[in-house]
């Protein structure tokens, strides 16, 4: 799936993910562009990075059924949230931070106010997912996790991104066998995830990881896209270092789909998916 960038903060969870509207973001309004950062101070509530709610309506419509509970246990902005309550799907995030929840809810107040299905947010630590949403019987779990210390969203030690890597893998682990327990039986998991590299320079294998840790979780690999996200200033950065590192500058996000139970039942579950042959016609990054 390749995207061109726009100005959305308010993604959290690590992603850095930038496309063009769609219909449905379109219909946001005013509302809309106070989330996204194309109205006022709104980025003031975010400061981190961001989230495409063009894939996460993509995620949505895929692998999720109508009117189903999506579960997002590193829940970080108001994007995801937004688009499940404009699809008609009720979202459940787990956020740490207690002023990122409350700038949510008051986004959500102020966009989501109509709808049927209003997000909701739990301020609380993932690691008590299992407590926090005791009573979720979840449609699909979907999220985008903070990329170990790549971005540092707090100093409360319960941060995953305040961890060595070796604690927050733990912890990690942890995290998404509680969510997966809350997953029902013949559903998806959806995660966006990208490779992070250490202090000397070396990948963590945080990809791998996220794949054995839904294993771990009882899911099989189902599916794997690549996202292309802009380029911006990567070759020059790159070019400065790269005679120095030969390190390659990454310019694509991981896309992994999981599935509990059995794909057939639950693609089942989801509906009918309209495919227009457009959608798979060859696309130039470059465009």
């Amino acid at each position: 799936m390749s995207r061109k960038p726009n100005a959305i903060p308010g993604g959290g969870g690590g992603c850095w993910l930038g496309g063009p509207e769609s219909e449905s973001t379109k219909n946001f309004g005013q509302g809309r562009a106070k989330v996204f950062g194309t109205e006022g101070n709104a980025s003031e509530q975010t400061g981190t990075s961001i989230f495409d709610p063009v894939l996460c309506e993509i995620a949505y419509r895929w692998f999720s059924p109508a009117g189903g509970i999506i579960l997002d246990p590193f829940a970080g902005g108001s994007v995801r949230g937004i688009v499940a309550a404009k699809l008609g799907r009720q979202y459940i995030g787990v956020e740490l931070r207690e002023e990122q929840v409350s700038a949510n809810r008051a986004q959500a107040n102020e966009i989501c106010a109509d709808e049927e299905l209003p997000p909701a947010w739990i301020c609380g630590d993932s690691m008590n997912i299992d407590r926090l949403c005791a009573d979720v019987d979840a449609d699909m779990v979907f999220s985008c996790p903070p990329y170990a210390d790549l971005e540092v969203y707090s100093d409360n030690p319960a941060d995953l991104s305040t961890m060595r890597y070796e604690d927050f893998r733990a912890a990690y682990f942890e995290i998404i066998g509680k969510a997966c327990a809350r997953l029902k039986p013949d559903s998806f998991a959806c995660f966006v995830v990208g490779e992070v590299r250490d202090k000397r320079g070396n990948y963590y294998n945080f990809v791998g990881d996220t794949v054995e840790a839904f294993k771990a979780a009882g899911l099989s690999f189902y599916n794997e896209a690549i996202l292309l996200t802009a380029v911006g200033s990567l070759p020059i950065r790159a070019g400065k270092q790269f005679s120095a590192s030969r390190k390659l500058g990454k310019t694509h996000q991981n896309i992994l789909v999981f599935v509990k139970g059995d794909g057939k039942r639950a693609a089942h579950r989801c509906g009918t998916v309209e495919i227009d042959e457009s959608m798979f016609a060859a696309v130039d990054p470059a465009e």
